[in-house]
């Protein structure tokens, strides 16, 4: 049975995605940062400075680890060297929180560097459930599951993404990562109410939310579309879905993703005191 212990959780405060660079900002000084993540594909080596300074910071702070690379919405089985690599690294750093993405990244042989989009009906629902239970069987704790940022949908789908999330999170246990900019990207790129996603999402099975920044396009015919980048600032749209979000759900542990043109430390330090205070009013 996989660990779904209240004691082993998230602090409901601010974290940051770590990164090397800041490695010694970090330990140097006092943060304010309640916890961190790491991306678990890049510590599935064996020893070395990477895993030496990732033993360090978990000796200070709460650690998530996120996935990227397992392909849970993917039609094959699932990689079993992969999960076996992950299970390693769980075992090795006990985190606090596993997540994964509602996509899928790789077919057969080949695998696809990006997260991609699924239909939501029965068939899906089925697989992708079987997989997220091996997951669990395996790593022997909870996994929580990322919505997706979308750029298009599919006409097989017979069912809502809030729906579909809420059917599998009922069907296997998991928990659910909301990711906000996720939702206010897609909501703008196909044309629905990010509040009203919000208002229908199954908020009780929430453990942890994410933010990130997003870029700004045009699709062909001229209409807006936003690019899931993590390469800037959480736009303050996206703020504002933040605050109506926690008005709902209380407070939540809550991270700020910054993987592309990572800034200096002072600057990610600055969106997770943002994302504290926006806590503390969420607490008020």
């Amino acid at each position: 049975m996989f660990d779904q212990r209240p004691d082993n959780r998230l602090p409901n405060r601010s974290g940051l995605g770590y990164k090397p660079q800041h490695y010694s900002a970090i330990m140097d000084s006092p943060t304010s940062v309640g916890w961190f993540e790491v991306h678990a594909e890049n510590y599935m080596g064996q020893g070395g400075r990477p895993l030496a300074q990732l033993r360090a910071l978990s000796e200070r702070f709460p650690m998530s680890v996120h996935g990227v690379g397992l392909s849970i919405g993917g039609e094959g089985p699932l990689d079993k060297e992969h999960l076996a690599r992950l299970k390693h690294l769980c075992d090795w750093l006990n985190p606090a929180s596993f997540s994964e993405h509602l996509a899928w990244s790789s077919h057969d042989s080949a695998f696809l560097n990006d997260l991609l989009p699924l239909p939501y009906n029965s068939a899906t629902l089925t697989r992708v459930a079987a997989h997220i239970n091996e997951v669990q069987d395996t790593l022997g704790r909870q996994m929580l599951l990322e919505n997706p940022s979308s750029y298009l949908a599919f006409d097989a789908s017979d069912m809502s993404e809030t729906d579909f999330l809420r059917a599998l999170s009922t069907r296997t246990g998991c928990g659910l990562l909301l990711d906000v900019n996720n939702v206010f990207v897609s909501a703008t790129n196909l044309g629905y109410s990010p509040q009203g996603y919000i208002d229908d999402y199954p908020l009780a099975n929430v453990h942890e939310i994410h933010l990130g920044g997003h870029d700004e396009d045009e699709d062909d015919a001229g209409r807006p579309l936003l690019i899931d980048s993590h390469g800037n600032e959480v736009a303050d749209p996206v703020w504002a879905l933040l605050d109506y979000t926690l008005e709902r759900a209380g407070p939540r542990p809550l991270l700020i993703e910054w993987d592309n043109d990572v800034p200096e430390w002072n600057v990610l330090a600055a969106e997770a005191a943002r994302a504290e205070a926006a806590l503390q009013k969420a607490t008020a």
